[in-house]
């Protein structure tokens, strides 16, 4: 692929380039030349796009898409033309499946599902087999089939052995272990946050206290066996000063915050949309500022769409009865720069590969183009239209956004909207 990238001001601290605007030569795949104007000699495809910005491509550590068993939510091949158009060049896939991903195999089938495309896809296997929360799952032979991560998607591991087991075993292998932060014995059959607003909705509340439990039994086991733990989707005020205490410690530790626990209040859910009905649950104002303070400090690692497709017939129900989960990719940088400046929002959607094994790059010459494409200062309300996913339950619908994405150069491959 050869391209001619005009007027493109770079973000990319790692970049000589930072901050500038130029043009970038892109020649079978690499970035070959970085100029203030480069002629296009060979006639090459121009891209000239209104206030265009790029960065190094962007990451995100969670997202399913449905595929295999359930894919009237998402194909793998819908999955990552979303991704793309919300301008993520890697996305690491939960195991949320039907089989779920626990086999070499299952990391196998969905690997070669994502071949040859744009966005490279990183395969999480769960932890336990069937994610039953049992049995340990071959952790070894998924991780040789290219699995960067182990987790039972949104299902605790109520057997703290087990999880002490997990840890011991996969430091073997540099292994990654993740463990979903809810104590259930402790949440029973709580659907949103429980606070004042859970009493006044008469509606079953999901503690803190179960959040913060959870983390700190992992934290204790981190501590006595070592390994490699990270926390997904922490979503409480105790639970970022929980990490960040264990960091002080020098625990091997990282965690990640879903972009809408950022954004919305447990107030949200008054007309009941069940759009709103995210594990863990929206919660306070306090603990939003807290995690937003996390952010800034470096105590959360990354943040996260947490992208979950959900058909239509699960979603339009009672709230009760309706599955949890959030599309997210499409809305994540235009809701990540209504909270934060330019040149955060893009560190904080570029954090985290390297604690999933993915090699960073950055905007130089020599380096494999692997580049984000986007307007920072679009501002506009995300509607139904904006949504590339086959299932259309977005917690952001209706919400004032900043930042539209053009669209990804990676893999020697473009896609553009």
């Amino acid at each position: 692929m050869n391209v001619l990238i005009k007027s493109a001001t770079i973000i990319d601290s790692k970049s000589d380039f930072h901050n500038q605007t130029v043009d970038i030569l892109i020649e079978k795949g690499t970035i070959s030349q970085i100029a203030s104007t480069i002629k296009n000699t060979n006639d090459y495809k121009e891209i000239k796009l209104d206030n265009l910005h790029v960065s190094q491509g962007w990451f995100d550590s969670s997202v399913s898409f449905g595929e295999p068993g359930y894919e009237e939510r998402e194909t793998i091949t819908n999955g990552l033309k979303t991704a793309a158009f919300s301008g993520f060049t890697a996305v690491a896939l939960n195991p949320n499946s039907n089989p779920v991903i626990d086999s070499f195999a299952d990391i196998s089938l969905v690997k070669a599902k994502a071949q040859n495309h744009a966005v490279s896809l990183y395969p999480i296997g769960t932890l336990t087999k069937g994610a039953l929360g049992e049995n340990m799952a071959e952790l070894f032979d998924m991780s040789q089939a290219g699995a960067v991560a182990f987790y039972d998607y949104q299902k605790p591991i109520e057997n703290p052995n087990l999880m002490k087991i997990a840890l011991q075993y996969a430091s073997n292998f540099d292994g990654l272990i993740m463990s979903f932060p809810q104590e259930s014995r402790i949440s029973r059959s709580g659907v949103m946050n429980e606070h004042v607003s859970s009493t006044r909705l008469g509606l079953n509340g999901n503690p803190a206290l179960a959040e913060e439990l959870q983390i700190a039994r992992d934290l204790f086991l981190l501590e006595y066996t070592g390994g490699k733990l990270h926390v997904p989707t922490i979503s409480t005020a105790k639970s970022v000063e929980l990490i960040r205490d264990a960091k002080k410690k020098k625990l091997d530790v990282t965690c990640s915050v879903a972009i809408h626990n950022l954004y919305f209040t447990d107030d949200a859910l008054e007309t009941f949309n069940t759009n709103f009905k995210v594990l863990p649950p929206i919660r306070t104002q306090s603990d939003v500022n807290e995690l937003i303070e996390g952010l800034k400090d470096g105590t959360i690692d990354m943040v996260t769409s947490d992208h979950n497709p959900i058909d239509i017939e699960h979603k339009k129900i009672e709230f009760d009865h309706a599955k949890y989960g959030t599309i997210g990719l499409e809305s994540a940088f235009g809701a990540l720069q209504t909270l934060f400046t330019i040149k955060k929002t893009i560190a904080l959607l570029t954090n985290g590969k390297e604690r999933f094994g993915i090699e960073p790059s950055s905007i130089s010459i020599g380096e494999k183009a692997n580049i984000s494409l986007f307007n920072p200062d679009e501002t506009y309300t995300f509607h139904k239209t904006n949504i590339t996913s086959t299932s259309k339950n977005a917690i952001f619908e209706n919400t004032e956004l900043k930042g539209l994405v053009y669209g990804v150069i990676s893999n020697n491959k473009m896609i553009i909207k």
